[in-house]
């Protein structure tokens, strides 16, 4: 039990940190569009990833060499650029508020949330290379527990995200608080993006 606990308490402080991805989760609770898939692709990445990096964190790490990272955050940085296009676009529009009719299918969000959690360089080092190290000399069963321990974590944040925005979001009743919200996520991802455009320019 000790390392289930261990496990949980490791992951969700690493999962605590608010980024692209937790801002995302959010921004589909508050829509109430396609809330439960989100919160499970969210969950269901970073169980594989806990798992890959408890398993097979010294083959990994030989191939997480300089250049791979670089290639990360490039592609992470164009996909934030590409979201915060589409913000500023939607920060514009009259009627941004309506959710019903806005242009969103499943695909496109099965997409977004693959994008924002694989794209992120951030939650290979936090799952695959901290868990991975950290656990390195556990015996094989404690590996197991302390594993299912930071899934265990991971499913709950990012389910009472998803819901707890999805709750709250009836109190955004008209397109100005909407608007408002819109304007600090663009802030938020703009800020973001300067880091990543920074960690691009230290690797180069």
């Amino acid at each position: 039990m000790s390392f289930l606990l261990l496990g949980f308490f490791t992951g969700i402080s690493l999962i605590l940190a608010i980024g692209a991805q937790n801002i995302f989760v959010i921004e589909q609770g508050l829509k109430k569009k396609y809330v439960f898939i989100v919160c499970l692709i969210c969950s269901l990445s970073d169980f594989i990833l806990i798992f890959l990096g408890i398993f097979l964190f010294e083959y990994l790490k030989i191939y997480f060499t300089k250049n791979v990272e670089l290639t990360f955050n490039i592609l992470l940085f164009i996909f934030l650029i590409y979201f915060i296009y589409n913000k500023v676009i939607s920060f514009y529009k009259k009627n941004n508020i309506n959710f019903e009719d806005e242009n969103l299918n499943f695909k496109s969000v099965v997409t977004k949330t693959l994008g924002f959690t694989f794209l992120n360089p951030h939650v290979y080092s936090d799952t695959v290379f901290f868990l991975g190290n950290f656990s390195k000399n556990f015996l094989i069963a404690n590996k197991y527990i302390f594993g299912f321990g930071a899934s265990i974590a991971s499913f709950l944040f990012f389910f009472t995200l998803g819901y707890l925005a999805k709750y709250f979001s009836s109190n955004i009743v008209n397109s100005n608080t909407w608007k408002t919200i819109n304007f600090f996520i663009i802030i938020f991802m703009t800020v973001l993006s300067s880091y990543v455009f920074m960690d691009i320019i230290d690797l180069i």
